[in-house]
This record gives structure tokens, C-alpha cells and sequence, in this order.
């Protein structure tokens, strides 16, 4: 991972929180944790992000990325 400053926004509406973001929440904490990237990473929660049929949502940066499983968010996180 580079030095740059990232800025994850994960959404915490319900319709997220209930398809998957609490844990999507616990991942990107881990993954933040065990390679010590608090410096370059700024975790935000958010509320609705009006993505409900799309969700769970989450925005890296400007982009935004509607999770279909574990193994795609931890990828996302590693290409940063």
C-alpha cells in the first residue's frame, strides 16, 4: 500500500447494516489494525447513502462499491 490518505465511507443505514456492513465494519478495522494503517486511512461511518437496493455500500474516496461478499472488500482494500 502506498502513503497516500484514503477516506472509506461505510454506510450504517439499516438496510446495509442488516445485508452486511456491520461486518464489512469489523473487516476494515482488522484490516486497518494488522497493517498498521491508521495514518494513511480515515474511517467514516455514514447514514443512509439512498442505496438501499444496492447495498451494503461503501465509497473509497469518490467511489462508490455496493459489496456482494468478504473476499471482494478485503481485495478492494489490499489494491489501495
Amino acid at each position: 500500500m502506498n502513503k497516500k490518505k484514503y477516506i472509506i465511507k461505510i454506510c450504517m443505514g439499516s438496510s446495509c447494516f442488516a445485508r452486511g456492513n456491520l461486518k464489512n465494519l469489523q473487516i476494515i478495522e482488522s484490516f486497518i489494525k494488522e497493517n498498521s494503517l491508521q495514518a494513511n486511512i480515515e474511517l467514516i461511518g455514514s447514514r443512509c447513502m439512498s442505496e438501499c437496493k444496492d447495498g451494503p455500500s461503501i465509497i473509497i474516496d469518490d467511489t462508490k462499491y455496493q459489496i456482494s461478499s468478504h473476499e471482494e472488500l478485503i481485495n478492494l482494500l489490499k489494491r489501495m
